[in-house]
């Protein structure tokens, strides 16, 4: 009987954990077809059948760590589908047969009921979607109403689903002692409304991550301000015969990704990476940009950025904030990245102080866009639209000097960006 074993992740990845069966044991499922979903420290993947056949047993189930290579699950493929054996009891009873015998127990053994029970209860139909954060919230689907004409229970069903408080056990006043204070207020929060819920694996592997680079690197951050009059007016003026020309939206993304590129080039040592007690100086440009997808911050990685048009720029991020979105990013968008950007400003985020992505040394924060006063000479200002900008960097290989010059340097290039076009 061929087993399903999990495939080659990634370079990185050598174990997930099982987020749902696709599938249930009894099924019929075809080659190619998706039967379960594994969730990585980066991604969802979802594995499919190398053959046709019948879903005979599953071996780990949800909430399971599996490895690569380890065997999850086994189908036969010679096996037919039994969706309509349990049927077939029915339609050959006798019709003179007696009701009482029914109220026997005896005659119904209890190692059918009980799986029966846990049949239906698996068997509860909803989406994807509904089951991962009903998983995640610990909530039983069965129990979630839904408006659905069919009955499938959807995201928004779960989402707005309040899950009873648990009612306090009555007890007799005069037999319970006197409770110290503390204890008191213990017992009083345990009646209140709470939600416990299962960090998935991919919030973990961030918590991690970020934990190890602030007690690893020796990360600082440097801030300037970047007056945006200059490029509010390219894109203005000329935003519509890009959309014409591209079929993609000229944003502030392309201007930003241009300028980090052009000062990575003059500050080398914020392109590369430490490797014991050598420095890695990577000779390319892939630009990470964080995305906020609905399960935590994702970076995907825009190639060769170097080698790209704005267009190009624009299209790629556009491409890859889709795929974040609808959670279709691939382990490949999201591995490498020699620098990383991310703007907190659409969020509406005046200042912050961005954290390293490692092993990468330098990650630029853009924010919110505001209108303050400017002084243009010593007897007249004018209010600009500004932007804070911040560099975190590591110190252990780059120097307060490097790092002020270089976001000094992406200011000056976004207040002139006709220089952008001269930057090879």
């Amino acid at each position: 009987m061929p087993e399903m074993k999990v495939p080659e992740l990634a370079e990185s990845i050598s174990e997930g954990t099982v987020a749902q069966w696709l599938k249930q044991v009894g099924e019929q499922v075809e080659k190619g077809e998706y039967i379960v979903e594994l969730e990585t420290d980066k991604v969802n993947v979802e594995l499919m059948a190398e053959e046709s056949g019948v879903l005979t047993q599953v071996l780990k189930e949800a909430g399971d760590i599996v490895k690569v290579g380890e065997t999850i699950a086994m189908i036969d493929a010679s096996g037919e589908a039994a969706a309509t054996v349990e049927a077939t009891p029915v339609q050959e009873a006798p019709a003179t047969e007696a009701k009482p015998e029914v109220k026997n127990e005896q005659a119904v053994p209890e190692q059918a009921k009980g799986p029966a029970k846990e049949e239906a209860k698996q068997w509860t139909v909803a989406s994807p979607a509904a089951r991962k954060l009903a998983r995640e919230r610990g909530i039983d689907l069965s129990q979630v109403p839904t408006a659905d004409p069919i009955g499938r229970v959807r995201k928004q069903d779960v989402e707005t689903y309040q899950t009873p408080a648990p009612k306090p056990a009555a007890s007799n006043s005069s037999a319970v002692p006197a409770v110290e204070p503390a204890k008191k207020a213990d017992a009083e929060d345990a009646t209140k409304p709470v939600e416990r819920v299962r960090m998935s694996r991919r919030r973990q592997t961030i918590a991690k991550r970020l934990v190890e680079v602030q007690q690893t690197a020796a990360m600082l951050t440097t801030f300037n301000e970047v007056d945006m009059t200059a490029v509010m007016d390219i894109r203005k003026r000329r935003k519509d015969k890009f959309f014409e020309q591209h079929d993609v939206r000229l944003g502030f993304m392309s201007f930003f990704t241009k300028a980090v590129v052009a000062a990575l080039k003059q500050f080398p040592l914020l392109n590369a990476e430490i490797q014991g007690d050598e420095l890695l100086l990577k000779k390319y440009y892939d630009i990470g940009v964080a995305v906020a997808a609905e399960e935590g911050l994702v970076v995907p990685v825009v190639r060769d950025a170097d080698r790209l048009s704005f267009a190009g720029i624009e299209s790629s991020i556009g491409d890859l904030a889709v795929k974040a979105r609808n959670n279709k990013l691939s382990l490949k968008d999201l591995q490498g990245g020699t620098f990383t950007i991310t703007n907190g400003g659409v969020f509406g985020s005046l200042l912050s102080t961005p954290i390293l992505n490692a092993p990468q040394v330098g990650i630029l924060g853009m924010h919110k866009i505001q209108l303050r006063p400017v002084a243009i000479d010593k007897d007249h200002s004018e209010n600009r639209p500004m932007m804070y900008i911040a560099l975190s960097y590591d110190h252990r290989i780059v120097d307060g000097k490097e790092a002020v010059s270089f976001l000094a340097m992406v200011k000056d290039l976004l207040e002139d960006p006709e220089t952008l076009l001269l930057e090879g």
